[in-house]
């Protein structure tokens, strides 16, 4: 089981619900749940076969690189630095 995965997941669905809860944004919480469901159906993609990791990486990577250019242009670790980096690790 992609206990990793599914983590990252969590993290990211409850990042997006705290997200809108403090701001409001209704956008950036629809992308969160979907970016959150492809993260959890790619972690369950990989605990069904450890060779089938398209989706996680794709994933993985999607959210590194828009919360990465995010982080560029406002230089606040939370929460666009840290998402930037949680996955790499």
């Amino acid at each position: 089981m992609d206990l990793v995965g599914f983590g990252y997941a969590a993290l990211v669905t409850f990042g997006s619900i705290l997200g809108y809860k403090r701001r409001g944004g209704v956008p950036s919480l629809i992308a969160g749940l979907f970016v959150g469901f492809l993260a959890g159906y790619g972690a369950y993609r990989v605990s069904n076969d450890k060779r089938d990791v398209k989706l996680s990486l794709f994933t993985a990577f999607f959210l590194a690189t828009i919360m990465g250019v995010r982080f560029k242009r406002s230089k606040k670790i939370m929460p666009a630095g840290l998402v930037a980096g949680l996955r790499g690790s």
